[in-house]
C-alpha cells in the first residue's frame, strides 16, 4: 500500500452507527491487512517469497516476512480503519458490557504529553493518538499506552460488541457469519509475538510491544462481586481462543477468612464448649507451599485444626459402620506451660471394606479460565484426576463440567470402565477467558442431578483457584444454592491451585456448606495423598453434622481453651439442633482436638478468682473431682436425618504426669499444634519456639511409612530463615 492510498484511508470520514457503516470498517481494516499480498525478499538468503493474508494467516503467527515498510504501512493503514469502525461500534454498546468483553479501569494519572508525530488510533472507548509505526520506539510506544482516563473502558481483541439494552433495537453482530473467520483471524492477529530477524523489528513485535505496553499500563479491572473484593487485573483477552494475558501486578494477593485466635473462657461462668468438627487439609498444603517458596504464609492462611488433622493417627478403630466412632483421649502437661495441661482428643473413623463401598456417581467441575493455565494449576489438577481414575470401580460414573467465560459439559456421565473416553476427555482442556464459576457449579449440579444414585455417592469435585468473577454475585447466594443441593443428597468438595490469586475463602464456604472435603493440591504428591490413599476418605462419608461439646468441671478446671476450630465454632444449643448443619466424617479419617486447661488452683491462671464467689466450696469439692469434663459427640449416619450420641467422662485416670509418657500420636500433634500457633503469633505460646517444635516432632516421628512427618520437620527448619 503507498502513502497515498494511505492518506485516502486517513481522510475517510466517520460514518453514523449502523450496519452499513460497521460493515465499511470491517471490510476497510480487513483490507488494509490483504493488501500486502506482494513479494518480498526473506531473511534466508535473499529468497523472495509471497507474505500471506492475515485473514488467511495461521492463528497468531506469519510464515513469511514482509518487508518492514509494507508492515509498518499495513499497519498504519489497519489502525485508521479502526479509527473509522471502533467510534461507530461503541457508541451503540450499553453502559454495562459483558466481563468477558470489556473490564473496567480504575482512576489513573493524566498521561504526559504526547509526541510530536502521531497517527490516528483507537483505544479506551475513544479516537486517540498513537506512535506512527514508521518511527516507532519504546519512549513513544510507553507514552501512547499509559492508563486510560478515568472510568473508560477498554476494548479486549476485536470482540462482537455486546447487546444494547432492552429498549433498544438488537444490534446485529459486527460482521456476517461468512465473515466471522476472518474476524477471528484477524483479532488472532493482535496477539503479540516476541521476534526479530536481522536487526528489523518483525510486524509481530511490533504489536506484541504495543499490546504489552497497553496491559502493563492498566490496573486490574473491578473486584469480583462474590464474596470479599478481589485483587484486580489487567486482561488483554483473544475472543476467538480466549487466552488472556494477565498482568500479575503483585503476589501473595489470596484471601482468607480473618478471624481471631480462640480466647481463654472461664469455666465458672462459660463451661460448655462446642464445635464442628473439621477434617479439612488445605491450611497445611498452603503453608507448605509458602514455605517451600521461601516466604511464610498469611496469618489467616493458618487454621491449626486443618494443620493437626492433615496427619494420619494410629487412634484405637471402631468395629462397625453402625457406631463410626471411638474416642481416644489423654490428658497431660502443656509443653509451653507446664502449670497448664491438654486434653488431647482422638477419633478414628469406621474404615469401608470394598464390598461396603457404596457406587459413586461423580462430576468434575474444573476451572479452564485463563488464570489456570500455569503448570501448578490446570495441568496438576489433569493429572490429580487421572490419578482419581485408578481408584474408581468400573461402575462408577464420571462427568466433566467446565467453566471459563461460560460452561460446557465435556463429558456427559461415563462409566469408570470406559477410562479410555474418560481421559481422553481431561486431556482435551485447556485454560482460557474468565471465570464464570458461579454458573459452573449450577450446571455441574444439573449433571450429577441427572444421573443422581438414591442408594449410591453423588459428589461433585470442584478443582479451582477459586478466582469466580463472574456469574452469581452474592456469597451468601451461592451458599444457599449449594446448602439446597446438600439436602437432595448431592455433595461438594474442593481442590484448590495456585498461589497468588488464590480464593481460599470461597473455597472454605463451598466446602463448608456442601458436606465435602476442602484440600488443596501443591504438587503431584499431595494430589496422590488425597485422591489415590486417602480416596476412600475423600468420596465415602460415614457420618455426616458430627458435633463435639466438652463440659468442664468447675470443681478440676478453672479455664480451657480449645486451640484451633475457630471457624467451625457452634452456639451451645446447636449441639442437640439436628437441622444446624456441622462437619462430615469420611471412611477412615482421623480428627484431632486439643483444649489447653487451667487446673483449680493453679497460679497459672489468666485472671483471677472473684472476691465473692464460691472459691470455699470449690475447694471442699476438688478433692472428690474425679472428672476434669465430660466429652459429648453426636453425628448422623450418612443415610439418616436423626443424630446419634455418644459420651465418654474425662477422668483423672486418663492423665498422663508428663507429655513424654503420651503416645507418639499426641506428641506429634501437639508438636504441629504448637508450630500453627507459633506461625499465627499466638499469644498463648510463651518460651516455646520452633526448635522445640522439632525437638518435640523429631522424638515423636515414629513410623512415618509416608514420610509426611519427616517432611513437617523440614518445614518447621525452613521457616526459621523464611521472610515475613
Amino acid at each position: 500500500m503507498t502513502e497515498r492510498e494511505l492518506d485516502v484511508l486517513k481522510s475517510l470520514p466517520v460514518p453514523q452507527p449502523g450496519e452499513d457503516a460497521r460493515a465499511r470498517a470491517l471490510a476497510a481494516a480487513l483490507a488494509a491487512f490483504d493488501a500486502v499480498q506482494t513479494k518480498s525478499t526473506s531473511h534466508a538468503k535473499g529468497t523472495s517469497n509471497v507474505a500471506r493474508p492475515i485473514s488467511a494467516s495461521h492463528p497468531g503467527t506469519w510464515r513469511h516476512l514482509m518487508p518492514t515498510p509494507r508492515v509498518q504501512y499495513a499497519m498504519a493503514a489497519s489502525v485508521v480503519a479502526l479509527a473509522v469502525a471502533v467510534p461507530a461500534v461503541m457508541q451503540m454498546m450499553p453502559l454495562s458490557p459483558r466481563p468477558e468483553i470489556v473490564e473496567r479501569v480504575p482512576e489513573q494519572p493524566t498521561p504526559p504529553s504526547e509526541p510530536a508525530r502521531r497517527d490516528v488510533g483507537v483505544t479506551n472507548n475513544k479516537v486517540a493518538a498513537l506512535p506512527s509505526p514508521m518511527a516507532v520506539n519504546r519512549t513513544e510506544l510507553t507514552e501512547a499506552t499509559k492508563s486510560p482516563a478515568p472510568n473508560e473502558t477498554v476494548i479486549a481483541g476485536l470482540a462482537t460488541p455486546p447487546p444494547p439494552p432492552a429498549s433498544k433495537p438488537q444490534a446485529a453482530p459486527l460482521a456476517a457469519p461468512a465473515a466471522k473467520g476472518e474476524l477471528d483471524a484477524t483479532a488472532r492477529a493482535f496477539r503479540p509475538v516476541e521476534k526479530s530477524t536481522g536487526g528489523k523489528t518483525d510486524d509481530r513485535v511490533l504489536r506484541g510491544q504495543i499490546a504489552q505496553a497497553q496491559q502493563q499500563a492498566q490496573q486490574r479491572a473491578a473486584p469480583s462481586k462474590i464474596g470479599a473484593a478481589m485483587p484486580e487485573r489487567a486482561r488483554i483477552v483473544d475472543l476467538a481462543h480466549p487466552e488472556p494475558f494477565v498482568a500479575q501486578a503483585d503476589e501473595h494477593r489470596d484471601q482468607h477468612t480473618a478471624f481471631e485466635d480462640g480466647s481463654v473462657k472461664q469455666v465458672a461462668t462459660e463451661p460448655v464448649s462446642t464445635f464442628s468438627i473439621d477434617v479439612d487439609t488445605a491450611s497445611y498444603s498452603f503453608t507448605r507451599k509458602a514455605l517451600n517458596a521461601g516466604h511464610l504464609p498469611q496469618k489467616n492462611a493458618v487454621r491449626v485444626e486443618e494443620m493437626i488433622n492433615y496427619f494420619p493417627y494410629a487412634y484405637p478403630a471402631p468395629e462397625s459402620a453402625s457406631v463410626p466412632f471411638a474416642p481416644a483421649v489423654s490428658i497431660f502437661p502443656a509443653p509451653w506451660n507446664a502449670a497448664h495441661k491438654l486434653v488431647h482428643i482422638g477419633i478414628k473413623g469406621y474404615t469401608l471394606q470394598s464390598a461396603e463401598r457404596p457406587r459413586a456417581n461423580l462430576v468434575f467441575l474444573i476451572d479452564t479460565s485463563g488464570s489456570m493455565s500455569p503448570q501448578d494449576r490446570l495441568p496438576l489438577v489433569k493429572n490429580a484426576f487421572r490419578l482419581l481414575l485408578d481408584q474408581l470401580k468400573p461402575d462408577d460414573t464420571v462427568g466433566i463440567v467446565t467453566y471459563a467465560g461460560n460452561t460446557s459439559v465435556a463429558l456427559k456421565p461415563t462409566k469408570a470402565a470406559d477410562k479410555g473416553e474418560i481421559l481422553s476427555a481431561i486431556d482435551g482442556l485447556g485454560a482460557g477467558g474468565s471465570t464464570a464459576g458461579a454458573q459452573g457449579i449450577q450446571d455441574a449440579y444439573a449433571l450429577a442431578e441427572a444421573n443422581f444414585d438414591a442408594t449410591g455417592v453423588n459428589r461433585i469435585i470442584l478443582a479451582t483457584d477459586g478466582d469466580f468473577n463472574v456469574g452469581i454475585t452474592d456469597r451468601n447466594e451461592l451458599k444457599s444454592f449449594v446448602e439446597r443441593k446438600r439436602a437432595k443428597g448431592i455433595f461438594l468438595s474442593i481442590l484448590g491451585v495456585g498461589m497468588g490469586n488464590y480464593n481460599d475463602a470461597m473455597m472454605q464456604t463451598l466446602a463448608q456448606n456442601g458436606n465435602g472435603v476442602a484440600a488443596y493440591i501443591d504438587t503431584l504428591a499431595e494430589a496422590r495423598k488425597v485422591l489415590v490413599e486417602e480416596a476412600s476418605s475423600s468420596l465415602f462419608t460415614i457420618a455426616k453434622d458430627v458435633k463435639i461439646q466438652v463440659e468442664f468441671n468447675p470443681a478440676a478446671v478453672s479455664e480451657y481453651r480449645l486451640i484451633g476450630y475457630e471457624t467451625r465454632a457452634l452456639k451451645r444449643e446447636d449441639f442437640n439442633n439436628d437441622k444446624v448443619d456441622a462437619g462430615d466424617v469420611g471412611s477412615g479419617h482421623t480428627v484431632t482436638a486439643i483444649y489447653e486447661i487451667t487446673p483449680v488452683g493453679s497460679e497459672a491462671a489468666s485472671v483471677d478468682p472473684l472476691r465473692y464467689g464460691p472459691q470455699d466450696a470449690v475447694r471442699r469439692r476438688v478433692e472428690a473431682a474425679s472428672e476434669f469434663g465430660f466429652l459429648k459427640l453426636r453425628y448422623k449416619l450418612p443415610k439418616e436425618d436423626a443424630s446419634k450420641l455418644l459420651t465418654l467422662p474425662l477422668t483423672t485416670a486418663l492423665e498422663k504426669p508428663s507429655l513424654s509418657e503420651a503416645s507418639p500420636d499426641a506428641r506429634f500433634s501437639i508438636a504441629i499444634a504448637g508450630f500453627g500457633q507459633l506461625l499465627r503469633g499466638s499469644p498463648h505460646i510463651k518460651g516455646f519456639g520452633t526448635d522445640d517444635v522439632i525437638a518435640l516432632a523429631q522424638s515423636a516421628k515414629g513410623d512415618d511409612p509416608f514420610g509426611y512427618r519427616a517432611e513437617f520437620i523440614t518445614l518447621a527448619r525452613l521457616a526459621k530463615s523464611a521472610r515475613p
